[in-house]
């Protein structure tokens, strides 16, 4: 039973996350977080960082992890084809027939409103996760800190985690 709903669940934000790994963790938290409470707001923010160093699509690897915590190897299979299969059936009839519908205004203004909304959906993630991530003076110091990199740098990803670790040391 603890696997069907796992799988429902991970289904659920696979059909109705849309624009990406970033877009989707609101989703993924309130599946896991808030509704299941399989895990703690703390265990999530720390799965989405394992997610972002490893890997692969971020969604994918948070159900991934997910499940793993929830029920073990077969709890990280069936949460990870949850989230991927409505992608799965999409991609496929999208392969038959999107040449048909390629050039149909209707889908074109369809996802030029969904632009916005995922942007959106962002904010609302970053929002989120910032309760849980800016606990102290510290936290907030190593954010800015990144921040200003981000901006002001072009310092590759990778090297932007590993100073983020080494702040983490020499802070906590």
């Amino acid at each position: 039973m603890l696997l069907l709903k796992l799988y429902l669940a991970f289904l659920k934000v696979g059909t109705f996350g849309f624009g990406g790994g970033y877009a989707i963790l609101s989703l993924i938290e309130n599946e896991v977080v808030n509704s299941n409470k399989w895990i703690s707001a703390t265990e999530f923010v720390d799965i989405i960082g394992i997610s972002q160093m490893t890997p692969g699509p971020v969604a994918i690897n948070c159900a991934t992890f997910t499940g793993y915590k929830v029920s073990g190897v077969l709890g990280s299979i069936v949460a990870t084809l949850g989230v991927v299969t409505t992608s799965f059936i999409l991609v496929t009839l999208a392969y038959f027939f999107f040449t048909k519908f390629k050039e149909s205004t209707l889908l074109n203004s369809a996802l030029s409103g969904m632009k916005p909304a995922l942007i959106g959906l962002i904010i609302g993630v970053f929002i989120s996760l910032s309760k849980t991530a800016y606990v102290d003076l510290k936290s907030l110091i190593i954010g800015a800190i990144i921040g200003v990199m981000l901006f002001k740098t072009k310092i590759h990803p990778i090297l932007i985690i590993v100073i983020s670790a080494i702040l983490g040391i020499v802070f906590y």
